[in-house]
């Protein structure tokens, strides 16, 4: 398969891109959501341990596409599909870019407002502060639920897409081998 995509077909990079944010994605509502209810301090440092790192992970990720797109590649042409959904589309996908890079942004905040990092990765010995002393704390729960809500949306119009229009939209976006 190449790395480019076609008229018809994304590309290698792009489909890796695509399905490792999704899978790492996941991940992080997954952390966030446990972090942000965990009472336990230990247990809240050790989830934040996976979060942090999953989130600089998306944050390259992310980087990566955006200048993917700008310099190495272009998008296939659109499925055909009524005008209001092709909006809706490129609507959602604008959205993940901007809350995503909020989403960090906001992240770095908590941690930057009270030297968090070091707790939480155990170079220095204190207790985690309580995060919702921080401005950024309420941005990032948003942010956290409006990618969740944003993943659902976009899953399950591609489902929709591939099972009842059943335009094959998903065989696009994953790996097979060139017909060639």
């Amino acid at each position: 398969m190449p790395a480019k995509s076609s008229i018809d077909q994304y590309g290698s990079v792009a489909i890796a891109i695509h399905w490792l944010s999704a899978l790492l994605i996941v991940a992080l509502l997954g952390s966030g959501f446990t972090a942000g209810g965990a009472e336990d301090i230990a247990k809240k440092a050790e989830i934040l341990r996976i979060h942090i790192p999953l989130g600089l992970a998306v944050l390259f990720l992310t980087v990566l596409r955006i200048f993917w797109w700008f310099f190495a590649d272009r998008k296939p042409d659109s499925i055909h599909m009524p005008v209001w959904q092709d909006r809706a589309s490129k609507a959602v996908h604008f959205l993940f870019y901007i809350v995503i890079l909020g989403m960090v942004g906001s992240g770095i905040g908590m941690m930057v407002l009270f030297d968090a990092g070091p707790i939480i990765f155990g170079v220095v010995k204190a207790v985690l502060p309580d995060f919702w002393d921080f401005k950024p704390r309420l941005p990032h729960g948003i942010g956290g639920r409006l990618t969740l809500l944003l993943f659902i949306f976009h899953a399950g119009a591609a489902l929709y897409r591939q099972f009842v229009m059943r335009d094959e939209l998903l065989r696009r976006m994953w790996f097979h081998r060139s017909e060639n």
